[in-house]
């Protein structure tokens, strides 16, 4: 059973606070009442409101901007909506460096309440979200390894990182590049704002402009409820476009007017919104050669290219693997409650020698399996290439025709089996990649996947 979100209605006049309640009510929200802004924050204390509808002028304690300021520090991250009948435009503005997520002139309309209240607290659960990410993600979101390769890495994201020049990050799937622009976020000036992240190449072609941009209740069959794209949701933080080279034709030139506007329009709205964020994109694609064959816009290129960052793949800095690989070692443990495992010489020779096509991410995967299946405080070679894909001259092979004597759809589903299971690990678990891989399209992938009885990575 779904939650009712509890809103506070703060204000000294008895009707004005029955009437809000009755339409939040209705709506189907929870309400709490305060006539004062010291009762206010006492009601806060008690019980933490989802949202909260503030009256400015209260006469007797504190007004409406002093209650503000108490509330923001007693309940942060709570959206506060001012209400006024006559505020200045000093107050409004004092109002919003204290916070306030939106001012509303009375008399009120049902209707622009329930709108602004869904804005805010839609934009508040993704604010909590990404505090939420950043706090989990923890020591963990560090940059691993003392090659020159990383040492230039780091040295670039700490140039571009205090700037607002949008950063274009490349490199082969699973080096890290959503880990890049994390990094990029946490040390610039917007590091207390939303780290939205967007999959481009996860959204169905016909709802890139709703998730991009937003939409309006109504505008479209589903369209249910207002709902924030995420460049609102982004707005005084950052927006990542990951796989940005997956945009069609239609989303980029869409993505174009919006960069350089500075603004958006939800689908089935009338008026433009001013956003500010900053975008760091990323892809695995070379878009320069993209852009010459007009698969990817020239100018949409530059507009994103402003700053480029390259990760070289694991291959290129082999002398990262053992830091990495005890980096990965103690997250694990840690999160199953187990006590810290070695790696022997051996063991390390064979994880540094293998070539790790999936990169960062696929070390990851097999360090957490080789923890996960071994039972002893250290890992030894044999378990190494126990736990390594096919390959380093372990190579599946196919059967004599002379000596088959299983059918031969059979011998063609187990042969497939293995391809796909080489192409998944490669790809660190990702179905998009392995697909790429085996130049197949994602749902052709998982359809195969299915009859097979593969399980994608979870």
């Amino acid at each position: 059973m779904t939650r009712r979100q509890l809103v506070l209605v703060v204000d000294d006049e008895a009707n004005l606070r029955r009437m809000l309640c009755a339409v939040l009510a209705a709506d189907g929200y929870r309400t709490a009442e305060a006539p004062s802004g010291t009762e206010a924050i006492a009601a806060a204390g008690r019980r933490r409101p989802d949202a909260v509808f503030l009256d400015l002028s209260m006469p007797g304690g504190p007004d409406g901007l002093e209650t503000l300021e108490r509330l923001s520090a007693e309940v942060p991250g709570v959206p506060v909506i001012m209400m006024s009948g006559r505020a200045g435009l000093a107050d409004a503005v004092r109002a919003t460096k204290l916070g306030a997520y939106h001012f509303l002139e009375k008399p009120l309309a049902p209707e622009a309440v329930l709108l602004t209240l869904r804005s805010a607290l839609e934009l508040a659960r993704v604010r909590a979200e990404a505090s939420a990410l950043r706090e989990a993600l923890g020591p963990t979101a560090t940059l691993v390894g003392s090659s020159p390769q990383m040492a230039e890495l780091r040295s670039l994201i700490a140039r571009v990182a205090p700037t607002e020049a949008r950063v274009l990050v490349s490199g082969e799937s699973g080096t890290g590049k959503e880990l890049v622009a994390g990094a990029i976020h946490a040390a610039s000036p917007r590091a207390d704002g939303p780290f939205v992240r967007v999959n481009c190449a996860a959204i169905p072609r016909e709802l890139v402009e709703s998730e991009m941009f937003g939409h309006e209740r109504g505008s479209f069959t589903g369209a249910t409820e207002r709902r924030l794209g995420r460049f609102e949701q982004a707005d005084g933080g950052t927006l990542f476009l990951d796989e940005v080279g997956d945009l069609s034709s239609e989303a980029q030139a869409k993505l174009l007017r919006a960069l350089e506007g500075g603004e958006v329009e939800r689908v089935g709205g009338d008026r433009p919104i001013a956003v500010d964020v900053r975008v760091v994109s990323a892809t695995n694609k070379d878009l320069e050669r993209a852009a010459r064959d007009g698969a990817f816009r020239e100018d949409l290129l530059y507009r994103l290219n402003v700053f480029p960052i390259a990760i070289a793949p694991l291959r290129e800095r082999p002398g990262d693997i053992p830091e990495l690989v005890s980096h990965f070692a103690t997250r694990v443990t840690q999160r199953i409650g187990r006590a810290a495992v070695t790696v022997t010489a051996e063991a390390m020779d064979l994880l540094v020698r293998h070539p790790w096509p999936g990169n960062v991410r696929e070390l990851a995967n097999i360090v957490e399996r080789l923890i996960i299946l071994s039972s002893r405080p250290s890992i030894g070679a044999d378990e190494v290439a126990g736990a390594l894909p096919a390959g380093n001259g372990r190579e599946e092979r196919l059967p004599n025709p002379a000596a088959m004597t299983l059918a031969l759809s059979e011998e063609l589903d187990r042969f497939e089996r293995v391809l796909i299971a080489r192409a998944l690990s490669a790809a660190g678990g990702s179905v998009a990649e392995a697909a790429r891989r085996l130049s197949t399209d994602r749902a052709n992938l998982y359809r195969r996947m299915k009859r097979l009885g593969i399980e994608p990575a979870s």
